[in-house]
């Protein structure tokens, strides 16, 4: 959705105001954190639409020759034909919200947009995309969202998670189909949502819950210990893991040890080594960073499963294999882990030169938030299902109210790749 990607000024403000995905924010290199923006901006007026280029930028992306997938039909007689009964109707008018005008935002901005502008070339069809600039203050983003609403038939953001809290509780009507790109605060009180509005932002804490039914499965009545940093979004994703844990019957144990630089302390190590040959623990839950998880495991060994969500995952650049993460079963997007599988290799890798982890599953999330919005649009009030670049899509919209699911696949690290686990949902 990580191991101290993104460094300086940009880190430290953008990982502070997109809160909630999966590419959790308060921890080093990660974009999502239920935290408010620490930038007031004054509201701006909202900026015309831009109606963006059809052409994604060279620099943007990388692209490769796919052929079609197999089973996929190909139009007989006039390729136009098909193309030319969807253009005599108006084209859909798709609003893409996006704190572009934040200094903090806009690169994780730009990513989102790259990856939805790459699903667009693809299925463009019947289609026009305008852009909606917005800065870091909710009330910017609200004006410009009451514009959107008059211009256009759907709207896709927006990103940060203050921004979606504005939107789902200010009153405001969302009397069109919205598609946000975050989870509001307070997800999980019971607070309804306007039925228009549709949540399908990435988060690491419903990873750490898949993570924990996985390892259920694998492991029926195991005792699981939980290693956690004391970090804001580790803390998080470790009570989720053990909520989750603690509903399917099993029982589990939470340590936290503490960090300096991002590095675990010896002593927390040692402690940790002696706790796990006196309880015997059947597998370790890991809300840790790579690097830390790579300390725990240097330091206990491989004997003990080892669990994960998509922060432990270390990225496979060529040539670099840890050893210390073989073995680690994690659990991450597709786009991440599964380069291969169809609904992945059909879209153009981002080659963007601030290229991330976290910045890479904004990427992907643009191309699944362009596809919702085009089978919205398409069958309205119809649910479906959808092998998407984030996971497997589960989406109920225009009938009541909105309901989202993606589940994303396991995998097992090993010698610098990923395998499939053969186990998960």
């Amino acid at each position: 959705m990580l191991i101290k990607s993104l460094k300086g000024l940009f880190a430290v403000s953008a990982l502070t105001m997109l809160s909630a995905c999966s590419t959790p924010c308060d921890r080093p290199g990660g974009l999502c954190a239920p935290i408010e923006p620490n930038t007031s901006v004054a509201p701006v007026p909202p900026r015309a639409p831009e109606i963006i280029a059809p052409v994604i930028p060279e620099a943007e992306v990388e692209t490769m020759p796919v052929d079609a997938p197999p089973g996929a039909s190909v139009p007989s007689g006039n390729p136009r034909a098909a193309d030319l009964a969807v253009d005599s109707k108006p084209a859909t008018r798709i609003g893409l919200l996006l704190p572009t005008r934040s200094d903090a935002l806009g690169p994780p901005a730009g990513a989102l947009r790259a990856g939805f502008m790459a699903a667009y070339e693809r299925d463009r069809t019947g289609f026009e995309v305008k852009l909606i600039e917005t800065g870091d203050s909710p009330q910017d983003v609200l004006a410009a969202y009451a514009t959107a609403l008059t211009e256009n038939d759907i709207v896709v953001g927006p990103l940060a998670r203050s921004a979606v809290s504005a939107i789902a509780g200010a009153g405001v009507a969302v009397s069109k189909p919205t598609i946000a790109l975050n989870h509001p605060e307070g997800r999980g009180t019971g607070g309804a949502l306007p039925h228009n509005l549709l949540v399908m932002g990435l988060s690491i804490e419903d990873e750490a819950r898949q993570v924990a039914q996985w390892a259920a499965s694998e492991h029926p009545g195991a005792r699981a210990l939980v290693v956690s940093g004391a970090n804001a979004w580790q803390r998080r994703i470790a009570n989720a893991f053990a909520a989750q844990w603690k509903q399917l019957g099993n029982e589990s144990q939470t340590v936290e040890l503490a960090a300096s630089n991002g590095y675990l302390s010896e002593s927390g190590i040692s402690q940790l080594r002696n706790r796990v040959d006196a309880e015997q623990p059947t597998l370790l839950f890991t809300a840790l960073d790579a690097d830390q998880l790579r300390q725990v495991r240097a330091s206990l060994g491989t004997s003990v499963p080892a669990y994960g969500t998509s922060s432990v995952n270390p990225g496979t650049e060529p040539g670099k294999a840890l050893a210390e993460l073989d073995g680690v079963r994690l659990l991450d997007l597709p786009w991440e882990v599964q380069p291969d599988h169809p609904a992945v290799m059909v879209y153009p890798r981002w080659n963007a030169s601030r290229r991330t982890l976290d910045l890479d599953r904004l990427y992907a999330l643009g191309i699944d938030a362009f596809r919702v919005a085009r089978e919205i649009t398409l069958h309205p009030g119809a649910p479906f299902t959808m092998d998407g670049v984030t996971g497997r899509l589960s989406v109920s919209f225009g009938d009541g109210p909105a309901r989202f699911e993606r589940v994303q696949p396991t995998a097992v690290y090993q010698g610098g790749s990923f395998k499939p686990s053969g186990g998960g949902q």
